[in-house]
């Protein structure tokens, strides 16, 4: 019975001696990957960037026929509206 306890207690031991070198590993590697994908996030981030930046005008002037008309109304409706706003000049006092 004693050799069957000590068998036992040898086999835990070495059970948990595993489980926590798996458990430092999984970290390390969990942490590893942490940091890849921070950078992989860093260069997504960089490069998605410039793609907008090349991309945003090229869609922009594609879309100015589209929105030309619409911006010309809101031109003459600001036009309009800023003239409609301004007071009129105050009458000149007469001199006695």
């Amino acid at each position: 019975m004693i050799e069957l306890g000590v068998v036992v207690l040898v086999l835990g031991a070495l059970w948990l001696g595993f489980a926590l070198l798996g458990a430092v590993f999984k970290l390390l590697f969990g942490l590893i990957g942490g940091l890849f994908g921070l950078l992989g996030a860093a260069l997504g981030l960089l490069f998605g960037g410039v793609a907008l930046m090349v991309a945003v005008p090229v869609v922009m002037f594609a879309l100015l026929p589209l929105w030309l008309p619409v911006l010309l109304v809101v031109a003459l409706a600001w036009a309009i509206a800023r003239a409609a706003s301004h007071r009129p000049a105050a009458a000149p006092v007469a001199a006695r």
